[in-house]
């Protein structure tokens, strides 16, 4: 495994666990106050989405030429535009 591949599998396993915890807890919250579940659900992913963004961007001069790397950014920013359709579409 190259050094690249190293950096980006430590940060995985390191960031995205706790990134998780704190989006669900606060989704707990919204459910817990009575938000609509399309709303809490559509909070819930643009902020998982926009803090996994946050973590990618940080990591980028690391591991930017990395095809894993760009999946996971791609599917993070993927994660924001659903919670946006969510929360306009979602009922």
């Amino acid at each position: 495994m190259d050094e690249e591949t190293k950096v980006l599998k430590d940060y995985l396993i390191f960031t995205v666990p706790h990134v998780t915890v704190l989006a669900g807890a606060v989704l707990g919250v919204l459910m817990i106050a009575g938000v609509p579940v399309n709303v809490a659900l559509g909070i819930f992913a643009i902020l998982y989405g926009l803090m996994l963004t946050i973590l990618g961007l940080v990591i980028r001069p690391h591991v930017s030429g990395n095809v894993l790397y760009r999946l996971s950014m791609a599917f993070f920013v993927g994660l924001v535009m659903v919670g946006v359709l969510i929360l306009f579409y979602g009922g």
